[in-house]
């Protein structure tokens, strides 16, 4: 191989290298094609967010703290004091709302949070008062559900029959 072929083959390297060295020399450069999004702030983006501050999806959760908070206010509360049927129904509603938060759209974090607390708030108050009505007849938890299920039965029928009597005065007079 002579020198002048030699040459032309290093000369034609360069040139087929070269649009890489320009390439990777500007890499740190901004491009004109790639157009900068500005970032927006935390205020703004909790603004334009379809769970902000400005939506239903924000306030209702927050306001619904206040009712975990009276739940483990009355953690101080002596169990008698306390009512099985309302606390059973702070149950239920965290077990069903806490589900449901994963399920509407815009997925709400925030309200599953409160649901889930409120949820575990119930709990824990039906575990004391079954354990205090439990102490009280020395009977076992599922008889005292049993009971407590009776009692509730009866007066939905007392307000059922109050109700039909209501309704049969009304469409007799």
């Amino acid at each position: 191989m002579s020198s002048r072929t030699g040459l032309r083959l290093f000369q034609l390297s360069r040139q087929l290298r070269s649009p890489l060295r320009r390439a990777t020399s500007k890499r740190h450069e901004t491009s004109q094609a790639a157009p900068s999004i500005p970032t927006q702030g935390l205020a703004q983006r909790l603004w334009t967010s379809p769970v902000g501050v400005k939506t239903v999806h924000f306030w209702a959760p927050v306001m619904k703290w206040l009712i975990v908070l009276a739940g483990v206010s009355d953690f101080a509360r002596p169990a008698e004091n306390l009512s099985l049927t309302q606390n059973l129904a702070l149950t239920a509603t965290g077990a069903i709302w806490t589900r449901w938060c994963f399920v509407i759209k815009p997925r709400n974090v925030l309200l599953a949070t409160v649901n889930f607390f409120l949820g575990c708030v119930g709990v824990a108050q039906v575990t004391r008062i079954l354990m205090y009505q439990r102490s009280v007849k020395n009977g076992t938890v599922g008889q005292v559900v049993k009971e407590d299920a009776r009692d509730i039965a009866n007066t939905a029928e007392g307000a059922s029959k109050d109700m039909a009597a209501k309704a049969k005065n009304a469409a007799g007079a």
